[in-house]
């Protein structure tokens, strides 16, 4: 079977769908500095495969578990390292939310309530 056409461009529209697992690869492979190829061969799957993949839902919720065994089952990847590379990106957005809200990094008030303890002592 041969790759359709349109693909390439569905992977692409993909990366700026955050519901879409080709929005998870695209910021996995930017924070982690990792290229298509390498996000596949962590995977077990295809630089194809990969591309089919990015166009499915992300899971998420009470049936997070549920829905990453059957995409991984369905694309025949490894479930351990597809559910690795999700989390970690859920992970990062979530400490990127809470900087955004707050203001301030959770490092630098880290730093800053270190500094003060010190001073006192």
């Amino acid at each position: 079977m041969s790759t359709p056409a349109w693909l390439g461009a569905a992977v692409r529209r993909s990366h700026g769908e955050a519901w879409m697992l080709g929005y998870a690869f695209a910021r996995y492979r930017q924070l982690e500095s990792c290229s298509e190829e390498a996000l596949a061969a962590g995977l077990g799957c295809t630089l194809e495969a990969l591309q089919w993949l990015s166009l499915c839902r992300r899971p998420q919720g009470e049936a997070f578990t549920a829905q990453a065994s059957a995409i991984a089952e369905r694309f025949s990847v490894e479930l351990l390292p597809l559910v690795q590379v999700l989390r970690r990106v859920e992970v990062l957005e979530a400490l990127s939310a809470r900087h955004d809200s707050a203001g301030n990094s959770g490092m630098q008030m880290a730093a800053r309530d270190s500094t003060g303890d010190d001073e006192i002592h």
